[in-house]
Parts: C-alpha cells; sequence; structure tokens
C-alpha cells in the first residue's frame, strides 16, 4: 500500500513539475507584452471596481427611496449611473486591448512553430504526422494565446472581485461574509484532487483531436485513389470510428465536468441560500436596511461566481498547459546542424565512403556504403524499392548524418562534411508530386523569385516541358491546384524538374523524378539535361535499367549495400 502510494506521489510531483515548467514558458510571452497585458489587467480591474462599486451605490439609492436618508437619492442614482456606464466602456476597451493582445501572441508563436518545423532536423520531425503539426499550429496556439490575454487578467481581476465584495462585507456585516466564505475551503480541497483527471482528459482529447487532423488531411490528398479503388465505404467507416473515439472521450470529460460544476453550483447555492437567510433575518430584526440586505445578496452573489471563476481557472490553466507542452515539444526539436558553407561551387563532385546509416528506430538502412559522383557525370542509382536509395540522397542533401564513415562534398580543392550548409550546391526534385497551388510562374520562381520570362522558358525547355506549356491556355499564367491538379503526372514532375533547374545548383538530384515518363521521354529528358548550361553532375533514381545504360556511372543499392556496375 505504502509503495502504492509513493507511486502515486511521484507521478503528482511529476505532473506538477510538468505543469510549472509549461507555465514558466507561457508566462514569458506575458512578459513579453507585459506592457499592453498590464493595461489589460488595469482595465479589468477598473471594471471590477465599477461592479463593486455598483453594488455599494444600490445600497443607499434603496435606502434613500424608501425613505432612509432621502437627500441621497439624487448622488446616489448619478453614482450608480455612473459606475454603470464606465463600467460598460471600460469592458469594451478591454476587449479590445485583450483581442490585440491575442492575435500578436498567436501569430508569434505561430511563426516560431512554423520556422521551427522549417529550420529543424530532418529526422526528429519525422515523428510527427502532418495533421499533428497542423492541430498544434491551430488549436493549441490558439489556446497558448488565449491563456496569455485571459488566464493573468482573468486571476487577477477575480481575485480583486473576490477580496474587494469580501472585504465590503466585513465592513458592514462580519458575520455575513463568514457565512460567505463557508464554501471556500471544500472548493479549494475539491479542485486539488481534480487536476491530474483533468489533465489526463486534456491530453486524450487533443490527441484525438490530431488523429482526426491527420486521417482527414491523408484523405483528402488521396480523395483520387480512394474513388479508385472504390474503397469510399471504407473510409467513412474508419472516419466514424474516428469520431465514436472522440465522442466516447468527450462525453467522458462532459461527464466529468458536469459533477464538477454540479457540484459548485450545490455550494454557491448553499452560500447564497444562507447569505439569504441571515440577510433576512437581519432586516426583521431591525440591525440593517433594505438597501444593505440588497448589497450584501449582490456582494454574496459576486463572492459566489468570483470564487467559481477562479476555480474554474484551473481547469483553464491545465488546458494551456497541456496546449503549451504540444507546442513545445515542436518548438524544442533539435535545429539541423550548421556547418562550413562552401567558398566556390566549381569542379564539384560528391562522395560517400564507408558509411553506415540507421534511423532512430533502429533500422539499418546502409552498411560500409561507398559511391563517388563526379563533374560532368549522369550517375545512376538502381535497385529494388525500399532498399536505401532515397536514403542516399537525404545524406548527400544534409538531411541527415551518418553514424559510421564520411559524407563530403568537394569543391574549389576543399572538401566539405554534407550538412544543411552545403544544400546550395544542390538541386532536388523529390518523388511524387511536388507543385504547389499557383501559376506555372509562380511555382517555376520558387527557386529563382527574379527569373524572367526567358530564363523560364530555357529551363522549361532544358526539362522538355517548353511544348505542353505554350499550349496551355494562359501559358505560364495558367492556374494549378495544390499538388498539381490541371496537370498530368507526367506534366508535373517536368515542370519539376525545370523548377529545380532554375536554382543553378551544379549537383540534380532526381529521385525517381521521371517515373510517369515513357522511357523514350525520359532518356530525351536526361540527354537534354546534360546538355543544358543548368547542370554539371546529375544523380537520378531509376528501376529502369534501359534508361540507366545511358548514364555515365552505375550504383546498385540491394540490401543496404551499394556495388559500382560496369
Amino acid at each position: 500500500m505504502k509503495r502504492l502510494q509513493r507511486i502515486r506521489q511521484k507521478i503528482k510531483e511529476g505532473a506538477l513539475r510538468e505543469l510549472l515548467r509549461e507555465g514558466r514558458w507561457v508566462l514569458g510571452y506575458i512578459r513579453r507584452y507585459r506592457a499592453v497585458v498590464a493595461i489589460h489587467i488595469l482595465l479589468g480591474v477598473l471594471s471590477t471596481a465599477m461592479g463593486l462599486g455598483t453594488s455599494v451605490a444600490s445600497k443607499y439609492l434603496i435606502d434613500a427611496v424608501t425613505g432612509y436618508r432621502s437627500g441621497l437619492i439624487g448622488r446616489a442614482a448619478a453614482a450608480m449611473a455612473g459606475m454603470l456606464l464606465l463600467g460598460i466602456l471600460l469592458r469594451s476597451v478591454s476587449s479590445r486591448v485583450g483581442a490585440r493582445i491575442n492575435i500578436r501572441v498567436q501569430n508569434e508563436i505561430q511563426a516560431e512553430v512554423y520556422r521551427r518545423v522549417l529550420e529543424t532536423a530532418w529526422e526528429p520531425l519525422e515523428q510527427f504526422r502532418p495533421g499533428d503539426l497542423l492541430n498544434r499550429l491551430s488549436g493549441d496556439v490558439g489556446a497558448v494565446a488565449g491563456g496569455v490575454t485571459g488566464f493573468a487578467p482573468g486571476l487577477i481581476s477575480g481575485t480583486v472581485q473576490f477580496l474587494g465584495a469580501l472585504a465590503i462585507m466585513l465592513w458592514f456585516d462580519p458575520t455575513m461574509a463568514l457565512i460567505a466564505l463557508v464554501a471556500v475551503p471544500v472548493s479549494a480541497v475539491f479542485s486539488r484532487l481534480l487536476v491530474g483527471r483533468m489533465r489526463e482528459h486534456n491530453k486524450q482529447m487533443k490527441a484525438i483531436s490530431s488523429d482526426m487532423m491527420s486521417f482527414y488531411e491523408d484523405s483528402l490528398n488521396n480523395i483520387t485513389s480512394i474513388k479508385g479503388f472504390d474503397i469510399t465505404g471504407l473510409f467513412y467507416r474508419r472516419m466514424l470510428r474516428l469520431q465514436e473515439r472522440y465522442r466516447t472521450e468527450y462525453l467522458d470529460y462532459n461527464r466529468f465536468s458536469v459533477r464538477t460544476s454540479a457540484f459548485l453550483s450545490l455550494m454557491g447555492t448553499a452560500v447564497s441560500a444562507g447569505c439569504f437567510g441571515w440577510g433576512v433575518y437581519r432586516l426583521w430584526s431591525g440591525a440593517i436596511t433594505y438597501g444593505s440586505l440588497t448589497m450584501f445578496l449582490q456582494l454574496a452573489s459576486a463572492l459566489s461566481s468570483s470564487f467559481s471563476a477562479l476555480i474554474s481557472l484551473v481547469s483553464s490553466a491545465i488546458s494551456i498547459s497541456t496546449s503549451a507542452g504540444r507546442v513545445m515539444a515542436v518548438t524544442e526539436l533539435p535545429a539541423e546542424p550548421s556547418g562550413e558553407v562552401p567558398a566556390t561551387l566549381r569542379e564539384v563532385s560528391v562522395s560517400l565512403t564507408g558509411v553506415g546509416f540507421s534511423y532512430q528506430n533502429g533500422e539499418r538502412v546502409l552498411t560500409d556504403v561507398s559511391f563517388h559522383a563526379g563533374p560532368d557525370e549522369l550517375v545512376a542509382l538502381t535497385g529494388p524499392s525500399g532498399e536505401g536509395k532515397t536514403t542516399m540522397l537525404r545524406l548527400l542533401l544534409g538531411l541527415i548524418v551518418p553514424q559510421e564513415g564520411r559524407a563530403e562534398l568537394r569543391c574549389g580543392g576543399q572538401s566539405y562534411p554534407l550538412s544543411a550548409a552545403t544544400r546550395c550546391a544542390f538541386a532536388y526534385v523529390p518523388q511524387g508530386n511536388s507543385m504547389f497551388a499557383g501559376t506555372i510562374r509562380d511555382n517555376l520562381r520558387l527557386t529563382a523569385p527574379d527569373a524572367d520570362d526567358e530564363a523560364l522558358w530555357s529551363a522549361l525547355r532544358a526539362a522538355c516541358a517548353d511544348e505542353f506549356v505554350s499550349a496551355l491556355p494562359q501559358g505560364l499564367d495558367y492556374a494549378v491546384g495544390g499538388r498539381g491538379k490541371g496537370l498530368s503526372e507526367g506534366q508535373a514532375q517536368r515542370l519539376a524538374v525545370a523548377r529545380a533547374l532554375l536554382r543553378g545548383a551544379p549537383v540534380l538530384l532526381l529521385d525517381e523524378a521521371t517515373s510517369a515518363l515513357d522511357e523514350a521521354t525520359e532518356e530525351r529528358l536526361l540527354q537534354s539535361l546534360m546538355t543544358s548550361p543548368y547542370v554539371h553532375t546529375c544523380i537520378f533514381v531509376t528501376h529502369r535499367p534501359g534508361t540507366a545504360a545511358v548514364c555515365t556511372r552505375r550504383y546498385r543499392v540491394d540490401g543496404g549495400r551499394v556495388r559500382e556496375e560496369a
């Protein structure tokens, strides 16, 4: 039993440390915008003060109307109306200030997360699915931004309201104040017991939400395949199962929340009833006036509502911290290691010497690999799928680093380890459709923003794409949908090659970038590339032995090992 208690204690302590770490991270943004956050808080406090002042003014107004100190009726009415109007104005300005802070913080965090995604090392980033990243960029970032603008002001305003109402009640009737405070210790203990369960529910809800986002993204990206295989029913059932998981978790959390709210409401009702009964008794005994009773009831309500709001901030804090943890998991990803930037890009060659590589999951992909590609060479990588050809291209691009051996770029008589810094020597065309939504001109200029039309057409001719582009209704201004919608796979591949050529890098990497072309067109494209001024070295992955025959050098990748073929 003692051992079980120790385990539970460790879990609680670990969760608390995690909460504190995430809280400090959110606090960093509050400090960054402390001036406007302070204004936001001040406006909230003043608005709260106006509400408390209105309760006090109502006492004197009712007392004046009922004949007790009737000379105060004008001043009491004016004070009450003034504070009501000022409270409305303050709340409006506070809402506007809060909105400005929220959008600034949200944009800043989104920019930070997106920058980290772009700059992080390739392999750690692969642990995240695109849908999960999108969920963190939108929902979780929004929750954190809302916490910056809502939690601290809500905490301070709620505390001011609670303490202010309590102070006024103590001043006029200490017994009434003590009755109103009965629920405080009970609710505090109750909320402490709820922290763990609330955090777990939040984590589960966000995990399922990420699963759904990833599923929708995969489905919509592959809608043609889903329809082509006539498996729409299968995917619809998968969607229903995900919805059922979300529904179950949501209803579990809702049941938990309803019970919690019911308990707090019961406590609030009991306190209000106690305050009302005591107030009626005091009024009956002649100890207080009608105005005092009205004020006490208003303050008791304010005291109860402010305490409930403070308790609800526990749930809000847990939700914010959970989202903060998910965002931090991305912002804390390791950046790509920097390397020495080549001083020149003349006479470029690349080589792998005795390279061994395994992914983080332990999968051994390459063993004692040696490879070389020099200037003016057309080098083919052949072999079965899944044997390491794409991994070799990732090594050349510096996306991954070998655990054994050397991966080097040589140029200008100098040798450089392959890294993100040497990526300037490469132009890369990946597998699949890599077109973005926009015009053909927009897609081509991604690698050369200042390229004129003459340069664009020159690259298109080198990629054997000029004929079909000129035949399109708007030519270079033809609008392409996401993932090349509106183009054939072969057309999209040739445009991707043209875009890579415009980069002007000496080494061109093609990862099955001509798979949608017929063999004759592929051969014509490769010959065009090697005679163009854009390419000095071309390394391409192919499964076609006939195409590989036109190469100056051929390597076969099989079982994680590489051998050069004659």
